[in-house]
């Protein structure tokens, strides 16, 4: 595994974790006896099969780090979890009534836009409560820092009834953006954090950036694509293409100076299908379609047609025909 530079544009200035935070709105109310959201969604299996899964977003601590792009820092509390918080939240989640539509999951995501490891964020005291909670799901998941990826990790799987499987953000190995992406570490501290999970027997799993500062379009889905093939080669089972949003202060101040702009649905598309054509075929890749919607170069009449098209790509790891919908927006690549 070579991480490489994906060139096109320039290089956005590196600010420090200071700035960053200055540059930051304020903070949603959290209350954190609440979980933040819970819904039910399809998860890719492996290609063509797919399971229900409970996600539950948690309130709790903040992440010690400060990556450029991150916006989930809105949601999360000034201090530390309260002991009992986690396992009350989830508690809740699982009492709700399934998405007739989606069907009873067998999966679960526990993400506390923080780091699972990170005993500020979930107090050791609470594992076993969760542990107990997520009993009955064949796979549990959940997120960390690469650089957070520890022997409690382990431990914790080994409590469990079903698979562990842990999140990761990989983001880039364009080398020339680590600096600015500030997450503190490197691609080969990742391919280290999965290696180390994988002779444990837990999953790993990549959050891969659609989007780069001062980049082009073109430059933001090579160096998508060749962030997923690295993410595969060492060793994640599941991919996902994220693609980068504004919200968090940084990103906004370089779009308004016209230094980043997110990537349109026609980018979008054609990252997944690289991806696809790409990976490994046992490797599952998806687009990620949180804000859809919103994003740029889609119509009313080609929306749903287009996001009906990526959900099936997402599901059976191969392209799906454009449609042939002539409403005037570039689709279907």
């Amino acid at each position: 595994m070579t991480p490489s530079a994906s060139g096109g544009g320039g290089l956005p200035e590196v600010v420090s974790s200071a700035t960053i935070r200055r540059m930051r709105g304020p903070k949603q109310p959290v209350d954190p006896w609440r979980p933040l959201l819970v819904l039910d969604e399809k998860e890719v299996a492996e290609p063509g099969i797919a399971v229900a899964c409970r996600v539950i977003l948690l309130a709790g601590a903040e992440c010690p780090y400060t990556c450029a792009m991150c916006d989930l820092w809105r949601h999360t509390l000034d201090g530390p979890t309260p002991a009992g918080a986690l396992p009350a939240q989830i508690e809740t989640a699982l009492a709700m009534a399934p998405d007739p539509l989606i069907g009873t999951p067998a999966w679960v995501k526990l993400y506390n836009a923080s780091n699972f490891t990170d005993r500020r964020a979930v107090p050791e005291a609470d594992l076993p409560r969760i542990a107990a909670l997520v009993a009955g799901f064949e796979r549990v998941i959940v997120e960390t820092h690469p650089r957070l990826v520890d022997a409690s990790l382990s431990r914790f799987a080994a409590t469990l009834a079903g698979r562990l499987e842990v999140a990761l953000g990989l983001e880039t190995v364009d080398r020339r953006f680590l600096p600015w992406l500030n997450k503190q570490m490197t691609p080969e501290d990742f391919a280290a954090a999965c290696g180390r999970l994988l002779d444990d027997g837990i999953d790993a799993r990549a959050f891969v950036l659609l989007g780069l500062p001062e980049a082009t379009e073109q430059a933001s889905i090579d160096a998508a694509i060749d962030a997923a093939r690295f993410a595969a080669e060492a060793g994640c089972r599941h991919v996902s293409l994220i693609p980068t949003r504004v919200g968090n202060g940084l990103l906004d101040r370089l779009a308004a100076e016209g230094r980043f702009a997110p990537v349109s649905a026609t980018a979008a598309e054609a990252a997944l299908a690289g991806a696809i054509a790409t990976l490994p075929s046992a490797c599952v890749v998806t687009l990620d379609l949180w804000d859809w919607e919103r994003m740029g170069g889609l119509c009313e009449r080609c929306r749903d047609l287009r996001r009906g098209r990526i959900d099936r790509m997402n599901l059976s790891r191969a392209l799906a025909p454009p449609s042939s919908l002539d409403c005037g927006c570039r689709h279907g690549v």
